[in-house]
């Protein structure tokens, strides 16, 4: 969601729905300014690898490049409550880390599809110069962690 002064903030799966098609151009340049951001300083890796801003914030830079690809985010109604089945983005246990869940309502099925759905999302981020790595986590849930190259 745009924040007034803080431009386009991309879906991290624990806000309000959104609804589909409603922000596509906004979405389309916040990415492409990714992109173009990379080419300018990383000099010889070009877009191979996550830009200095991305590693300050990777959970912003991880959301963005997961909705950009079209992965649907979770999404919470008023009372805090799962209403969509989808990515969650959140910081991770050590600074730098982002940690991405497959969340969903209770009874939805969102566990049965965390393996197939995470390995989706690691292959995207993957792509884009993340290191990826998938855990088993509390209550055998799968979770991916996700960090720069070194």
């Amino acid at each position: 969601m745009a924040v007034p002064g803080q431009g386009f903030e991309a879906a991290s799966g624990d806000g309000p729905a959104v609804p589909p098609g409603g922000r596509e151009a906004e979405l389309r340049t916040a990415y492409e300014g990714l992109l173009q951001i990379r080419r300018l300083v990383n000099g010889p890796a070009d877009a191979a690898v996550p830009a200095p801003w991305e590693v300050r914030q990777p959970t912003r830079a991880v959301a963005l490049v997961l909705e950009a690809a079209r992965i649907t985010p979770s999404a919470l109604d008023a009372e805090g409550r799962r209403t969509r089945t989808g990515y969650r983005v959140a910081a991770g246990s050590d600074p730098g880390r982002v940690e991405v869940t497959w969340l969903g309502p209770p009874g939805g099925g969102a566990a049965e599809e965390e393996q197939e759905r995470l390995t989706a999302c690691a292959a995207v981020l993957e792509g884009l110069g993340w290191v990826c790595l998938l855990y088993r986590g509390p209550r055998r849930r799968r979770f991916l962690e996700v960090e720069p190259p070194r």
